[in-house]
Order: structure tokens, then sequence, then C-alpha cells
């Protein structure tokens, strides 16, 4: 087994995603808005952002609890700890120089790096650490990142110590979260945490807010960030709509966006095979059907595998033009995980099995009556929500339809915005819902079963947000929490598999990537899937970071 020195920050936990509300804008309200079109500067990069609504505010606390905040704050503010999909989502020192758990894997000993310094010129110090990562100690209401330790200690000027109460190799990534921003002690200690807006953000990130509008943002770089220096000077974000950002990409208003685009190799590389680039990068996990198992009917494993065995993922993937990625049973992808999915459950593809499904449903001992499940003189109508600035409209309703098909059930489609959904997930304030399965490795994606992150309904859940709460996988879940042992650790994500599979407290529907699309005519030097250190995801602050500080002006 490793010992102490040996590891080196090597588990691997979720990368939460916390989407926002969007909605269409005109043409006049992006890019070209914002002074881009035409003669545009030089030393200017323009974002595109489709998931933010038509205009943001201004909010940089990261730790409050609002789901309103200005978009992108992990450019400003950092984490001790990055994960590394480039590199089997490992997990890596960023402001940290090192951080090394205890042969016990309860205590993390933080080095930080001497060389960072927070935009207003102070330095970054061991009392600014223990103060952030703090925080969400004091109120579970700040808990916005699922963070399981109890106790965070100044050891010297340059280094801390986090300490959990039980082994946690698996979950030093919850100090690779923006949820768990490092921030500077000397302005936030004394604010009402609940309130305060943080109006002119002070971080150690590479840029300052230079200007605030509902319709833009204007982030400037640092010169003497600890990273190094960047050819561009200025980053713009601007809010847009899906169907407006690709007018825009066409017309080179925006530069860089996230954008799943149907038909993008017809209607966008082909325009432009050198400089139009849409790419696509595995998150590692699947977007899922989650089953509020802490309600009735779905509290029931049968009711829960007769749904997930009539989802049409082969229609949901046709639709998506994606074809092939559809969702093994597990949540775990082939292309990343291949060595550790069980062969039973390597490479295979889920069909609709209406035979079983029924079975299933005899089994739960509900029946159904004029579309709606009944038992014990109880009826239940489904509803099934999902994001509507993704546009899952039209996926819903697929397995609205096959349900009604196949089973005879009725199930209401309920879309609500991105950040309305994302409270509704949080507070268990739904039946059936859409949402994403994954992040830094197995570890990851399977800590959103985890009862450490249980609560019940009405409460907010970091990530747990089917209310799962099951012996054998809190047995399984501890195992690998508790080693570095790789054998140990494939062993109980063996179990882990089966849990999911057996028991579906979700149902994987396809697998997840991140897709990028850029106009590469004013800057070059981006990643791609073939070569890459950085995901080109502004989300993800380290790789957006990397990223940025890789591109150089285009030659004229």
């Amino acid at each position: 087994m490793p010992t102490r020195r040996d590891f080196l920050v090597r588990a691997t936990a979720a990368a939460l995603a916390v989407p926002l509300g969007a909605s269409a804008c005109t043409a006049g309200t992006g890019a070209g808005a914002a002074g881009t079109g035409g003669g545009k500067a030089v030393d200017t990069l323009v974002f595109g952002k489709t998931d933010a609504g038509t205009t943001f505010v201004r909010n940089y606390n990261m730790f409050t609890p609002a789901t309103q905040k200005t978009p992108h704050g992990e450019l400003i503010y950092e984490s001790l700890l990055r994960v590394d999909y480039s590199d089997g989502a490992k997990v890596k020192p960023w402001l940290a120089e090192s951080a090394e758990f205890d042969e016990a894997g309860t205590t993390l000993t933080v080095q930080l790096r001497d060389d960072v310094t927070f935009s207003d010129g102070k330095p970054l110090t061991a009392d600014d650490v223990v103060f952030s990562l703090g925080v969400p100690l004091k109120d579970p209401s700040f808990n916005t990142g699922g963070i399981t330790y109890e106790k965070v200690e100044k050891q010297d000027e340059r280094t801390v110590t986090v300490r959990w109460p039980r082994p946690a190799f698996s979950e030093s990534s919850q100090l690779a979260s923006i949820q768990v921003p490092i921030v500077p002690k000397h302005i936030w200690e004394g604010k009402d945490l609940k309130s305060w807006t943080n109006p002119d953000p002070v971080g150690t990130g590479p840029f300052t807010l230079e200007r605030f509008a509902a319709q833009q943002l204007t982030l400037k770089a640092r010169e003497d960030y600890w990273g190094g220096a960047f050819e561009l000077k200025t980053l713009k974000i601007v809010p847009t709509s899906p169907d407006t950002v690709k007018a825009q990409l066409l017309r080179g208003e925006v530069d860089w966006t996230l954008q799943a685009w149907n038909g993008a190799e017809k209607e966008y590389v082909a325009k432009d095979p050198k400089h139009h680039l849409y790419e696509k990068y595995a998150t590692g996990g699947a977007y899922s059907l989650f089953f509020n198992t802490a309600r009735a009917p779905f509290d029931d494993v049968h009711v829960r595998r007769a749904l997930a065995l009539t989802i049409p993922r082969k229609d949901i993937v046709t639709t998506l033009q994606r074809p092939g990625t559809e969702a093994g049973p597990t949540g775990l992808v082939d292309e990343i995980f291949a060595d550790v999915i069980l062969p039973e459950y390597r490479g295979k593809v889920q069909q609709v099995d209406v035979a079983a499904a029924l079975r299933e449903l005899e089994q739960s001992g509900y029946e159904i009556k004029g579309g709606k499940l009944v038992k014990d003189g109880k009826s239940y109508t489904p509803k099934i929500s999902f994001n509507q600035d993704f546009g899952w409209d039209a996926y819903a309703n697929l397995m609205i339809r096959s349900w009604q098909k196949h089973l005879g059930l009725t199930v209401k489609s309920t879309g609500a915005p991105g950040a309305n959904l994302f409270e509704q997930q949080q507070t268990g304030d739904f039946d059936l819902t859409i949402s994403t399965t994954g992040g830094a490795g197995v570890a990851g994606l399977y800590s959103a079963l985890s009862s450490r992150a249980y609560r019940p309904l009405g409460e907010k859940a970091a990530t747990n947000f089917g209310r799962w709460k099951d012996g054998r996988t809190e047995a399984a879940i501890a195992r690998m929490q508790g080693t570095n042992d790789p054998a140990v650790i494939e062993s109980a994500a063996h179990e882990l598999q089966r849990i999911v599979a057996e028991q579906v407290p979700f149902s994987p529907i396809y697998n997840s990537y991140w897709f990028v699309a850029v106009n590469a005519k004013r800057w070059t030097g981006w990643p791609t899937p073939e070569n890459f250190t950085a995901v080109p995801m502004l989300g993800l602050g380290p790789d957006a970071t990397r990223t940025l500080q890789s591109l150089k002006r285009a030659a004229k």
C-alpha cells in the first residue's frame, strides 16, 4: 500500500455543475452591443454566455446560498486544488504547493504557494485559508459545496491542516471546488455573508472586475497574477441565447461559447474549417433521470425499474444527433472507465424492455388506472422537471410518450429555468428530474449517493438530490473513501455499479460532454480533444485560466 509520502492528492470526487437560467436575447444585446463588432479591440476576447439569463446580477459573494450570483466568479476567486481532466481526473495542487494526507486519511496537510497575492496586493496567508474553509463550517447554509471536513487549523504562515472525522482519501476534491473559494480575510471578516453581495471582488484569480453592466461583464487580466501573464488584456462576458450565439459566432462577434449545437459540422465548421472549431470533451458522467426516493411511489425499486426500462434512450440520442452516446446502466462512461466497469455492464446499451417493465410494475403492487399509479387507495401522477434553458422539452416529451405508450402512465412535464430547477433539486421539490451525474472519477460520480450529502426534504442538499439512503451504498462509499489502495477502490466501485444498475437510485440516459464552439480568427492556441492539458470550459476556473494563457493573437 502506498505510504503517506506517496499519496499526493490523487483522490477523485464530484465536479458540481450549477446550471443557471438562460433565455433568449437579441443580437443587439449580445457581443455586437458590447462594441466588439467591426473594429474589435485587439486585446479583447468575447465569451457568449448562454445559461445565465439576459441580465447579470452583481453578487460576488461566493458563499451565499442565493441562487442568483454574478457568473464566473471562478476567474476572480480560486480554490486550493484543481481537478486535472487531462490526467485521469486526478486532484492536483493549485493555490496549494502540495496537499498530502496522513496514513489514516483523516488529515490533509496543505502547503501554500509563497508567490500568491490578492488583487489588492496583499499576500495569501494561512489565515485567509483557515477563514475561507471555516465559512461553511459555521453555518450549514454556506455549505453549498457539500464539504465533509470538520476542522481547519493553521500550523504556520504557509501550512494548514484539514481534518475529517473519518478517512477521506476521495474527498480532497472538495477543496478543488469554486464553492469553497479562498477569499481575503481582511475584507470578508465581519461581513454578514447572508446579505452582503461583495460588489467589488478582490481575489487571487487571474482577472479583476473592470466594469459591471447588467448585459456585459468586463474583466481585466492581472499583470501581477501568480500563474503568469496573458497576451489578452480584457475578457468580455455577454449574455446571449443558444440560438443567437450561433449567428454571433458566424459573424465573429463572439470568440468562444459553450454550446451543444446539432448540425454544427455543416452549419458552422464547414463554413471555415480553419477557424470554426466545434469540440467535445467527456465529463465522465451522464445526463440521468433522478428519482425522489424520499417520496412515494419512487421509494419502490420496482417502480424505478419500470420507468428506467422504458426510457427511449436511442430515440433521445437520435434526436440529439449524437448516435451511439446512450449511457450504460452504471453511470460510468466506457471511454473513460473501461478498465473499472464490470464486464457485464461494459459496452452495454440499455434498450426499451416493455415486458420486463410490466413485470416490475406488477411486483411493485401498483396498478395504473386512468393514467395514474394507484396503490392502497392512493393515486399518483408523476411530474418530470428539467432545465428549459437547455432545450430539454423535446427529450422529456419522448420519455413521457414512451411511458404513456408502454405503461399507460401519464407523466406531466414541468420544465423550469435553470436557477429555479437547481433550487428545486436541492430542496427535493420534484418527483422525477433530469440532472448530470459525474465528476472527478468513480468516487466523484458516486458521491452523489452518499448519506453524508443526504438532507431531509425541504433542506438544501449539495449533491444527493434523490435523497438516497442505503446501508449497502454507504458501506461501499466508506470503503472507497477510507483507502488509497487501488484494489479496494476497484472492489468498492464494482459494488456501487451493481447498486446503480440494480437499485436504480438514478438512471443514466446519455453520456455527457462539454461542447465548445470557438471562432479562432482573432485568437489561436486553443486546445483540442486530441491535445489538451486544460478543458476550454470557462466554468472550470483553473482550466479556463490555462486555456486563456495559451492563447495568442492571430497573425493578420
